[in-house]
């Protein structure tokens, strides 16, 4: 435990500010969501040229022509899962790694499928340094899921789809929820979907701009 008189890091003043500002001020009021976002170090995410602005209110470059969220729209999709901490969770875009760092934190296991090798090589080689163990990772179309792990408690898509893909309502445990990007090109509204038995609950939560969720059942 951190001695009370020890100063904070510029970096952990950082996160702590990034919290509070960006997020709980936006009414994220979730305590171990939270607590997560101010544990992981989203500076390491994204190259040395960027970690100044790694806790700015903005997405940012990760290479590939692929970006890491901003921080609010991360804790409101992890928000949207309504994680206890038990859950299994599928992650359909590793990208840099950052957002299965916070689901790893707040579920049991994470399972992240990423389209590009080198982006899914990174990511995983960081969240391997960084110690954790309860993330499982695979190279491939996101959009078909990960059928043999399933069903999954929560799944969390981090690319901007069509329509929601049937693979991955499929997928979803009895009670289990999605949250996914939904829309065109330029703009987006992120839902929530919840199962109930053979019948899909959805809710708009916000507006977004993602990249193209690309796969089977998504982008061409």
């Amino acid at each position: 435990m951190r001695d009370s008189v020890e100063p904070l890091t510029k970096y952990e003043r950082s996160r702590k500010k990034m919290v509070e500002t960006q997020i709980r001020a936006r009414g994220i009021t979730e305590a171990r969501l939270l607590a997560a976002m101010e544990r992981v170090p989203r500076h390491l995410f994204v190259s040395e040229a960027f970690s100044e602005k790694a806790y700015g209110d903005h997405p940012l470059p990760i290479g590939e022509g692929q970006t890491i969220s901003q921080p609010y729209m991360v804790a409101t999709m992890i928000d949207a899962l309504d994680l206890q901490g038990e859950e299994r969770v599928l992650e359909i875009g590793t990208g840099s790694g950052y957002q299965a760092a916070v689901l790893a934190e707040l579920s049991a296991q994470v399972f992240t499928i990423e389209r590009i090798p080198s982006l899914g090589t990174r990511a995983r080689e960081l969240l391997e340094n960084l110690g954790y163990t309860n993330i499982a990772f695979r190279i491939g179309d996101g959009t078909i899921g990960w059928r043999e792990a399933s069903p999954f408690d929560a799944i969390l898509v981090s690319a901007a789809a069509p329509k929601i893909p049937k693979a991955l309502t499929e997928q979803l445990a009895d009670g289990g929820r999605l949250a996914i990007p939904i829309g065109g090109s330029l703009s987006q509204v992120l839902k929530q979907v919840t199962r109930r038995g053979e019948a899909l609950e959805t809710r708009t939560v916000c507006g977004c701009v993602f990249v193209p969720l690309i796969g089977r059942d998504g982008w061409p």
